[in-house]
């Protein structure tokens, strides 16, 4: 069909896109960029649900003063050639699927603090001509602060276009037969490459303030599924060994989820728990909150407690199996969208 005379250009041929999305990091591990970095991130009211007219003060006085020459030089320990840790494998898990079902896919990656951002990357799909768009928060378990902030930044950017696509959201897949089964064999191959019989082992995630599980927040109890899941699963493995669920990374003075990973590492030698490995179950890719907090910090608290030996599993990342989980996971979501596998 021609086109007529002066009719605006038109866009590529229709296509679909999906958007890995993850948390954000710092540009650079400096205090400032981490310091931009946190600004935005602890300005979320979905992350911080204390009024403004109080948090404000308190952020801009207090926390950005104080935290990001402290968080920078935790970023120095883990920074990659290449760039953050969750930058570079939210990126590598982006370009292991590429073209995972077929050419007329798009995938690209963004993440909901920093850069790149949820809305240009959303705006350059669109440009390549995405006009049905998978958006999908690489979060296992859902929660409000996480999941909920990462769709309505993506929400926000199509408020402002004229011509939207359509748009599908991935659902928290804490408990898919899929995912459950892609951490089973990295469990299972982490433990096989250790020098060392574990005692214990637990399965870290990341905590929240509890008044998000008194509100409603379903984060806390799909923690507790997938631990469940894994823990059946691990049954032969773990030998009648518990997987010890604990909860990492408190903030401010607040009552948050328990027990915390921190205490349980300090508290186990003196129970006789003296070789332990732990497995972070709710993050897609290794990042500062595993890398730095429980791979360095958690091992020099359980070493300076008395323990032996420890041993941090890395997440699924971009391994294979990590790959191909999300492939189902998200083949599912594109269901009408894409021809059947």
């Amino acid at each position: 069909m021609s086109i007529p005379d002066g009719h605006p250009p038109l866009p590529a041929p229709a296509g679909t896109g999906v958007l890995l999305i993850n948390l954000g990091t710092p540009g650079a591990p400096d205090a400032a960029s981490v310091r931009r970095y946190l600004a935005e991130f602890l300005s979320d009211r979905r992350v911080v649900e204390i009024p403004p007219l109080v948090w404000q003060p308190i952020l801009h006085g207090i926390i950005l003063r104080t935290r990001p020459k402290k968080s920078a030089h935790a970023y120095q320990q883990v920074w990659r050639p290449d760039g953050s840790p969750l930058a570079a494998i939210t990126r590598a898990q982006s370009e292991a699927l590429q073209g995972a079902w077929g050419d007329d896919v798009l995938v690209d990656w963004a993440m909901r603090y920093g850069k790149p951002a949820i809305a240009d990357r959303l705006a350059s799909m669109q440009a390549g001509g995405a006009r049905r768009i998978l958006i999908a928060p690489l979060y296992p378990q859902y929660c409000a602060a996480t999941t909920a902030t990462a769709n309505d930044a993506a929400f926000a950017a199509l408020a402002k276009l004229r011509w939207q696509p359509a748009v599908r959201t991935l659902p928290p897949y804490h408990d898919h037969p899929a995912y459950i089964a892609a951490l089973k064999a990295s469990v299972e191959a982490g433990l096989a490459r250790l020098d060392f019989v574990p005692d214990a082992i637990l399965a870290s995630f990341h905590g929240m303030p509890q008044r998000t599980l008194d509100l409603g927040d379903p984060y806390h109890c799909h923690c507790r599924k997938t631990a469940r899941l894994l823990g059946e699963a691990l049954a032969e493995t773990l030998g009648g060994r518990e997987l010890i669920v604990t909860f990492q990374s408190r903030f401010g003075r607040a009552k948050w989820l328990e027990p915390a990973t921190d205490a349980v590492l300090a508290a186990l030698p003196a129970k006789g728990v003296k070789k332990v490995a732990i497995v972070a179950p709710g993050f897609s890719a290794d990042c500062l909150e595993t890398l730095e907090e429980l791979a360095i910090r958690g091992r020099e608290t359980f070493l300076a407690a008395g323990g032996d030996r420890f041993a941090y599993l890395p997440c699924l990342n971009d391994s294979a199996g990590g790959i191909a989980m999300l492939r189902t996971i998200l083949r599912e979501e594109l269901a009408g969208w894409i021809e059947p596998a």
